[in-house]
């Protein structure tokens, strides 16, 4: 049996200086699915074509905006056209890249925060609907095999009912003022309001917090008591966040996201607590989860074996102790989009082991809790409603 063609992508972002544009290819090629064959790869058209031409793309596809790809792509015929776009800019960009993309019918991969706004998230969310693309956001961290693991666990009944869910998300690249100069383009634009949005370090690895929290046990909070902080100097938007969480099932949660705890790296960590049990994870050590049962010995499960669920298992790609990980866990979700996007295009449902991914309902999700922790951490009550929009969760 032939193996089946790979599906053509456009990247939007991602050129010289990006760090996660050059994560999003590495993860596409890891599994031979996809094939870069177009892009618009920054905001300065020479820099653009300077990065296109660098990675091999034919000089008709190599674009210096985002518009002149998308109009391209419409006037070629439908066999010759990208499958799917992925998205890698600043939070500024995402929205007017993503809505247009949909909107022309193409399937699209979008970097998370998703957009700035809960207005802009919910209209990507009707588009999508409407035309019936796929859209996936890159919480790459549900990617992880043991991440996988670790909700199968929780939806099993094996931790009982959740008490206390909590994430600690600690880095220190901000610790001193790195975006003094303009020598740090990431610094640049992640501490810039009009670039980055409402929040900074919340939106940057807090949303991952929200994400991973939300995947692994199928709760979202109810109510927040949010305190966000800004420690640099002259800084004007947070850097620190410290998130007090209640959930209507009865469970209490915790929040950290900083980035300037000094000397700490990616110290991203998961810990869920219920009435049978405990589950431990941590991304400096990902191939590893710790259950903790009430009437039993401590259990360090590990990637790659084969007591694992299902989901965990198919995450994997090599033996047992051999470790996996971050682009391993990117490239995961990227084979659910393929999954999703071949299922559709042979009329029939996909497998949901298979199509395991965040959706656009998860991006969405994501900025309405932003947009609510700011909130939050402006007002004198010390309770903040997250209600769910109909819109979103309908």
């Amino acid at each position: 049996m032939s193996s089946p063609q790979k599906l053509r992508y456009a990247m939007v972002g991602g050129g010289h200086g990006a760090f996660i544009g050059a994560v999003h290819r590495k993860a596409m090629a890891l599994d031979g699915q996809f094939e870069l064959v177009a892009g618009a790869l920054s905001s300065s058209p020479e820099r653009a074509r300077a990065s296109g031409a660098e990675l091999g793309l034919a000089d008709d596809r190599n674009h210096g905006s985002w518009q002149d790809l998308l109009a391209d792509e419409l006037r070629r015929p439908a066999h010759e056209r990208i499958d799917l776009v992925s998205i890698v800019t600043p939070n500024h960009v995402h929205y007017p890249v993503a809505l247009a993309f949909v909107q022309a019918g193409f399937h699209v991969v979008c970097d998370k925060p998703l957009v700035h706004t809960s207005a802009q998230a919910e209209e990507l969310v009707a588009a999508v609907k409407k035309t019936g693309t796929v859209f996936g956001v890159t919480y790459n961290y549900t990617g992880y095999p043991m991440v996988r693991e670790a909700r199968h666990l929780v939806h099993s009944g094996a931790l009982g009912q959740l008490r206390k869910i909590t994430v600690e998300y600690n880095q220190g690249w901000l610790a001193t003022a790195v975006e003094q100069g303009g020598g740090n383009k990431q610094a640049d634009w992640r501490l810039d309001p009009a670039r980055s949005g409402s929040a900074g370090t919340l939106g940057d690895i807090g949303s991952h917090a929200e994400n991973l929290a939300a995947t692994v046990t199928g709760q979202h909070p109810a109510w927040v008591c949010a305190d966000l902080t800004t420690f640099g100097a002259g800084r004007r938007l947070d850097d620190d966040a410290q998130l007090l969480l209640r959930y209507d099932s009865g469970a209490r949660g915790f929040i950290v996201a900083s980035q300037v705890a000094a000397g700490l790296e990616n110290d991203l960590r998961l810990q869920v607590s219920g009435t049978l049990g405990t589950i431990t994870w941590r991304q400096e050590e990902p191939n590893q989860l710790i259950h903790s049962p009430v009437d039993g010995p401590r259990r360090i499960l590990t990637r790659g074996s084969p007591w694992l669920c299902e989901s965990a298992r198919r995450a994997g790609r090599i033996p047992a102790g051999h470790p996996e990980a971050f682009i391993e866990a990117f490239a995961n979700i990227y084979l659910g989009v393929v999954a999703d996007i071949r299922a559709r295009a042979a009329g029939r449902a996909a497998d949901p082991l298979a199509a395991d991914y965040p959706r656009v309902e998860d991006g969405a999700e994501g900025v309405r809790f932003i947009e609510k922790v700011v909130e939050s951490a402006a007002s004198e009550r010390k309770w903040t409603a997250l209600a769910h929009s109909a819109g979103l969760n309908g």
